[in-house]
This record gives C-alpha cells, structure tokens and sequence, in this order.
C-alpha cells in the first residue's frame, strides 16, 4: 500500500463503494477482539467506519491488528461489503458497510 493516497473518507462511505476497493486512513477509536476476527472502529474528521480483520482472508493484516490499541493511526486497504442482517448500526451514516481489510499499515 506504500503511501497511497485515501479513496475517501470513513464517514463518506456509502453503496457507491460497495465491492469495490478502497484504501482509509484514521485514528483507531475502539478494538474489538473476538478471535478469528478482529473489528476496529476507524475515524477521520468526516466519520467512522467499522474494519473487519478477518484471518481466513487476510492472516497477515489479522496478526497486525493484535497490536492495535485506541489512538494509533493506521491506513487499511480492503473491499467494502454490506454487513450482515442484525450487525447494521443504523446511528451511523456509514453503518450498513464494513470494510473488509487486506492490508494494513501502522
């Protein structure tokens, strides 16, 4: 991903993006663990964006994303999917999508 330039911004995200790539870049705001996928809530000064690390995807990005702890700032890259029945967060303009993360760089 070496210093790409961001797509959009997290708060930005909408069905335009879906199943396509795009690349972010924020402060880590909450770090939820839950083993084989990790969830991050990613935030710029346009919004959140919720991240999913997922280890049958992308091993690499998941084992990195151990180390992540509120206030780092981090650039992903990965594909923006619809989240599931029942996970839609509708307080947020963005809460339909996640981005399902390839890469990561801290």
């Amino acid at each position: 991903m070496q210093s790409a330039d961001r797509t959009t911004g997290c708060g930005l995200v909408d069905a335009h993006f879906l199943q396509k790539t795009i690349i972010l870049k924020g402060w880590v705001h909450r770090r939820r663990d839950h083993g084989g996928l990790i969830f991050i809530d990613l935030r710029d000064r346009t919004g959140f964006m919720q991240l999913v690390f997922d280890a049958d995807i992308a091993a690499a990005a998941h084992k990195e994303a151990h180390h992540l702890r509120s206030e780092y700032v981090i650039a992903v890259s990965g594909i923006v999917v619809a989240r599931k029945p029942g996970t839609v967060n509708n307080e947020l303009p963005t809460g339909q999508w996640e981005l399902q993360v390839k890469e990561l760089t801290i």
